[in-house]
């Protein structure tokens, strides 16, 4: 992701003659390389802009240059907004406004009128933030001072947004075979997520799969179990069942990077040619930050691997997750998730172990061989995309995922214990009442507020379930966004 940089676009006007000019640039470009040292992405000083056509010419060179992921803007003077209007208009990438100023205090004893000229920033950002207001853009406005550890933190959560963005806009999604039959959930307009999100979704053959596979040498497959026995615990003595999980990874890795994908589906009802279902390789694939979504869920395999790009530079941990089964004990309320063969090593507590079992459903002629552990504790969100019916809504749930209360021995599955947000009850009441789907994205992360920039760079719906939700105060919410945006 380190081939992505904003754009800093600092506003002023020729009012203030030269020398009040050459100030506000050499700021700009101070504050821009310092920045740069504590923000996750550079902050490249492109302009002081102080005409229509100068920012129109910036924005358009941002709108086609691929390692732009975003502008960010600030107006160091008062910079008249009418000029701001033709280029913020066909603006493109992510956007925001940086309400800052140069100093962070005001100097008792040096203040005078010619400070007041120079440092214009209290009145020429809302300027600013008036044009984008009135043209109804979606961006972030992050006020406070440019050296604060805060502002920095805020800004950078917003670039990683941005980044998903970029991510989405050219992500393409492998899926082999189709859906699971019957589910509602994993089906989508896939022309309307290509116009709104950028998703390429398409279908290859299993066969075609199958074939690729059977062209992985032995060396290759000796190559990958080198890695597995590096990076996991061998519990098996199915060596062979761990040898095919290598051949598959290689063969769906190799068709993925021969066609730029990031992500991609299949289904346990769907394995012609294939004596198992991928399940460490699944695994593996999404611990290389690939998306991944069970059941023929290409959405969820999307946005797994768009979180997991905005979370570069935590701990990795993104995962395509399921809720499947509570614990309904008063006072000791939990989710547990898991799912079939499939959840990213990224969230486990420990190292992984590789163990093989039988698999009760599909059909798989061997027992899979699939990583096993338990998910670390911490704060995180659960995210999913579902498909309303000409909007996408995106809808984000608080968590504290907690260190499993049992040790659950004879279940052979990856799995992730969590408290929900308000409660599990309330917070189940919540999702279902928003239409949320059973699979999710597990983000230790990615933060809600970056989830809510996300969507509004994307112009979809957003509902976050949070420790203040109540089911009255979300059905209210999701009546009036129901109304809002098929007005839009």
């Amino acid at each position: 992701m380190k081939q992505y940089e904003f754009w800093f676009v600092v506003g002023s006007q020729y009012l203030y003659g030269p020398e009040v000019l050459e100030t506000v640039a050499a700021r700009a470009a101070e504050m821009a390389e310092q920045l740069s040292g504590k923000l996750p992405y550079k902050l490249v000083y492109k302009v002081t802009a102080k005409t229509n056509q100068e920012i129109t010419d910036v924005v358009k060179e941002a709108n086609y240059d691929d390692a732009c992921a975003g502008i960010v803007t600030w107006c160091h003077t008062f910079s008249p907004s009418k000029m701001w209007i033709n280029g913020l208009a066909s603006l493109q990438k992510p956007y925001c406004h940086l309400a800052t100023q140069y100093n962070k205090e005001i100097p008792n004893e040096e203040i005078d009128m010619d400070f007041m000229n120079l440092n214009q920033a209290a009145h020429g950002d809302r300027e600013h933030g008036f044009i984008a207001a009135r043209l109804r853009m979606p961006r972030k406005v992050i006020a406070g001072y440019w050296q604060d550890e805060k502002a920095q933190t805020r800004l950078g959560d917003w670039m990683k947004a941005a980044v998903g963005v970029a991510v989405s806009k050219s992500m393409k999604v492998m899926r082999f075979g189709d859906n699971m039959r019957e589910v509602a959930v994993t089906e989508g307009d896939k022309v309307e997520v290509q116009t709104k999100l950028g998703w390429q979704v398409n279908t290859w053959a299993v066969g075609d799969l199958v074939k690729e596979m059977n062209a992985v040498t032995e060396a290759e497959i000796d190559a990958q179990m080198a890695v597995y026995t590096a990076s996991y615990d061998v519990a098996t003595d199915d060596i062979a069942a761990i040898r095919y999980q290598a051949k598959e990874e290689i063969a769906i890795k190799k068709m993925m990077d021969a066609e730029g994908c990031k992500a991609f589906s299949n289904t346990f009802q769907d394995l012609y040619g294939m004596e198992q279902l991928p399940g460490l390789a699944s695994q593996h694939l999404m611990a290389q930050d690939y998306g991944y979504g069970g059941e023929g869920d290409w959405k969820v395999a999307a946005m797994t691997a768009i979180l997991k790009a905005m979370g570069e530079g935590g701990n990795g941990a993104s995962a395509f997750m399921e809720d499947y089964t509570y614990h309904l004990v008063e006072g000791q309320e939990y989710s547990l998730g898991a799912h079939m063969l499939e959840v990213c090593p990224s969230v486990a507590a420990g190292k992984p172990r590789i163990e093989t079992h039988f698999l009760g459903i599909g059909m798989n002629e061997k027992d899979p061989a699939r990583l096993v552990f338990e998910g670390k504790a911490g704060k995180a969100i659960v995210v999913s995309l579902v498909d309303m019916g000409g909007r996408l809504r995106l809808i984000v749930q608080d968590i504290e995922a907690v260190k499993p209360i049992m040790p659950m021995p004879n279940l052979p599955v990856a799995r992730v214990m969590w408290k929900a947000m308000p409660n599990l009850t309330t917070g189940v009441e919540c999702w279902i009442t928003a239409g949320g789907a059973h699979h999710t994205v597990l983000s230790y992360d990615v933060s809600a507020e970056q989830m809510r920039d996300w969507a509004r760079m994307m112009d979809i719906e957003f509902v976050h379930i949070t420790k203040d939700t109540t089911p009255e105060k979300l059905e209210e919410e999701l009546f009036l966004k129901d109304l809002a945006w098929k007005l839009k």
